[in-house]
């Protein structure tokens, strides 16, 4: 019994293995645009994230491809995700200061060197930028799409206000994604926060950092999924930031689901009207249908109450003549074969005369 199981499993993971091997090959294009590839994929790890955040981001696969075009060559990654969230998180942890939106589409993000960006669920990047074309580009990332989940990204990513450095927006799912964006954007002593912000609850983290002639701060949003939760981990949230930071001006606000904190403001006064540009608005609708209730002239109402009348007479009428119209007839032309068959008629006789009745004396 024991080889039988043994045998199964080996088989199994023979017939598995071409299996995963077709999926990986799918993910990297064996060409585009003027490019091909020269060598097959193999598994690549994104360079500055932990394990610890891949796993919480939900890393499905990972590839890495070498391209060329004539005497020209680049590098393509891609990294799949279960979901776009995760895929967010992890391109949020990639980008830095040193990169600007590319021409590309949305959501990709240029330094001199790299082309990073997000495609639903997808990762991709590619080095050097400069070798292929625009065109070329937009091309890879058109084709990519097409095999990509689609679902919309978080909507904690557009409540940050307009005018934040670029860069410095970092999503986290989970606490190895904050504890990443805290460490970036240099922020290490609200590391306290990481444990308290309830991500074992659904919170979701969006982290940026903003910066005026005369102001910085890095505002924290963290969304959960009902008020109850918010107010709840408010409550441990305050206790984890230290009086220092508190005296600094680091303060936090509730508005339904939603927590903003303001970390190491330059001014009370401009955590105050950051706090206040939070793009996130609440409101409570009564969703019943409604209408208006009229009534008809009185008029219309005698009239149709009228001609329903004439309508049930009429068909009463006819009902009446059809039915004993047929039986007067049936029973004219073909006396006892239809109806009032003698043979089939029984009559009660209570016996008091000698004179056995007769069905037809009836008819």
């Amino acid at each position: 019994m024991r080889k039988l199981c043994i045998t199964i499993f080996l088989l199994l993971a023979l017939a598995a293995a071409p299996l995963s091997s077709a999926q990986q090959k799918t993910l990297l294009p064996d060409h585009f645009g003027a490019w091909s590839a020269t060598s097959p994929s193999q598994t690549a790890k994104p360079d500055g994230t932990t394990q610890e955040q891949l796993d919480e981001a939900g890393l499905a696969s990972s590839q890495i491809r070498s391209y060329s075009n004539g005497g020209q060559n680049l590098t393509m990654w891609i990294f799949q995700f279960h979901d776009p969230s995760g895929a967010y998180e992890i391109y949020t942890s990639q980008i830095n200061t040193d990169m600007r939106p590319s021409t590309v589409g949305n959501n990709t993000a240029v330094d001199r060197d790299t082309l990073l960006a997000l495609v639903g669920n997808l990762v991709v990047k590619v080095s050097p930028v400069q070798s292929p074309s625009t065109a070329e580009l937009q091309q890879l990332i058109k084709s990519l799409s097409l095999h990509s989940d689609r679902t919309p990204l978080p909507p904690i990513r557009a409540y940050l206000p307009q005018g934040f450095m670029d860069g410095t927006q970092k999503y986290s799912l989970g606490p190895a994604g904050l504890q990443s964006a805290l460490r970036s954007l240099k922020r290490e002593e609200f590391a306290g926060l990481v444990n308290e912000a309830g991500f074992s609850s659904g919170a979701e983290a969006m982290v940026a950092q903003y910066k005026t002639m005369k102001d910085e701060a890095v505002l924290l949003l963290i969304e959960y999924p009902t008020p109850q939760l918010a107010e709840q981990h408010l409550r441990h949230l305050e206790q984890a930031i230290s009086a220092g930071a508190k005296q600094s001006g680091t303060t936090i606000e509730r508005k339904a689901s939603l927590l903003s904190i303001v970390l190491r403001p330059s001014s009370v006064a401009y955590a105050g009207a950051l706090r206040e540009a939070v793009n996130y608005d609440t409101s409570v609708t009564w969703h019943e249908p409604t209408h208006t209730i009229t009534d008809p002239p009185f008029l219309t109402t005698v009239a149709k109450i009228i001609i329903a009348t004439l309508m049930f007479m009429v068909v009463a009428v006819v009902l009446g003549l059809a039915f004993g119209g047929v039986r007067v007839l049936a029973k004219t032309f073909f006396p006892g074969k239809f109806f009032d068959r003698p043979e089939q008629m029984d009559v009660l006789q209570l016996g008091l005369s000698g004179k056995r009745i007769d069905s037809r004396d009836f008819y």
